[in-house]
């Protein structure tokens, strides 16, 4: 918002702080499913080995998703959390586990089939109708741009690096050698996936059980799902935190619960310093994140629908615009009109990636009933 209020304006930066903040909130959603999923998985694949296969070992994922929730609750008091640079190496780490894991057993099912399957040209029709097809496929460009939504945060990342080099120097080679990364596994990851099981293909590549053995690998790789996004959630969540606690004491400067803190000492450590309207706040909003993936525990829907929420304003259409304001770009110049041309049709993407995840997310509520969906 600061960098769209530099560069533009103040009716795009509220427009900004809206699409930003609400893209926030739903990536906490979303992070809450995936981690009971990854969760339940665990559970599931020690439950199919015991019984040899026979239990088909159906769970509720509510429990899975509270027990994320007093999670969140804990580590959401934790004070300066966004400055925590090992968490980054640790977010690494487990992103390299579980994608290397993936990748690994989808080359090795290739080679237990003996063949490629599946198609150049997807989801045959009748396994699915061609209107299916169609929403399908413009859902999962909602989820390719949800694997890129780093871009929310990327000013937040930037600030907690050292200078000198500048951190913008910095940045810029980071974000190349990441992008380039995260692709190359994301591309070997989804033909690998999709070459071990063709139309049978699972939503998720480690919890959907397309892979039952190793099921010690397998419990691996969704343990390093749910240690990532716990600490995923916290570092999404603080500017959301900050913005809420910082507009609250500039409103309320003489009310203590919400200016004061609380010095608690702790034998060892620093005095830990309890803010009661941060406990109470930052407690509701994990309370209410929690409940809403009770309540919508769709997980490709979901994560196609923040993506296609948060990807053209946040990722295209502010930078392409801040870019023009900063470097004097003159109307209908080529360089301008060829800026435009590609921000236009990133929001038309956007467009059919919402409408293929809304069109998921209805389907999914016709056969579902509230807080009782099993796996």
């Amino acid at each position: 918002m600061e960098a769209v209020r530099a560069n533009l304006g103040a009716f795009e930066v509220k427009i900004c702080g809206w699409v930003q903040y609400l893209n926030l909130f739903g990536v906490a959603i979303g992070y809450t499913i995936a981690s009971s999923i990854s969760m339940m998985a665990i559970k599931r694949s020690n439950c199919f080995h015991a019984s040899r296969g026979k239990n088909p070992c159906h769970m509720n994922s509510n429990p899975y998703m509270i027990g994320f929730g007093i999670a969140e609750i804990i580590f959401s008091q934790i004070p300066d959390f966004d400055q925590l640079w090992w968490l980054s190496i640790v977010a690494a780490v487990m992103s390299f586990t579980y994608s290397t894991i993936g990748l690994g057993l989808g080359i090795a099912k290739v080679a237990e089939n003996g063949k490629i399957r599946g198609s150049l040209t997807g989801i045959s029709v009748g396994t699915v109708t061609q209107t299916q097809k169609i929403w399908r496929s413009f859902q999962a460009l909602g989820d390719m741009a949800f694997a890129y939504s780093y871009s929310l945060i990327l000013i937040e990342i930037q600030d907690t690096l050292k200078a000198p080099p500048s951190e913008s120097k910095t940045m810029s080679k980071a974000t190349l050698l990441s992008v380039g990364v995260t692709t190359l596994f994301y591309m070997l990851c989804g033909c690998m996936g999709y070459a071990a099981f063709g139309d049978l293909s699972p939503g998720n590549l480690l919890t959907g059980f397309g892979f039952y053995n190793p099921f010690w690998l397998l419990d691996i790789a969704n343990a390093a799902i749910v240690i990532h996004l716990v600490g995923a959630y916290q570092v999404y969540c603080q500017p959301l935190f900050a913005f809420i606690e910082k507009s609250a004491a500039k409103r309320f400067p003489d009310s203590e619960f919400i200016t004061k803190d609380i010095k608690i000492p702790i034998p060892g450590f620093r005095p830990y310093n309890l803010n009661l309207f941060r406990l109470v706040w930052r407690t509701i909003f994990v309370m209410l994140t929690t409940l809403i993936s009770m309540l919508l525990p769709f997980f490709n829907d979901i994560v196609g629908l923040l993506g296609a929420i948060g990807f053209w304003p946040l990722t295209v259409y502010f930078p392409v615009e801040m870019y023009i304001s900063q470097n004097k770009i003159a109307k209908w110049s080529t360089r301008w009109l060829c800026l435009q041309i590609l921000s236009i049709a990133c929001l038309i993407i956007t467009i059919a990636a919402a409408a293929g995840s809304i069109a998921g997310v209805i389907l999914d509520l016709k056969s579902y009933t509230p807080f009782s969906t099993a796996y």
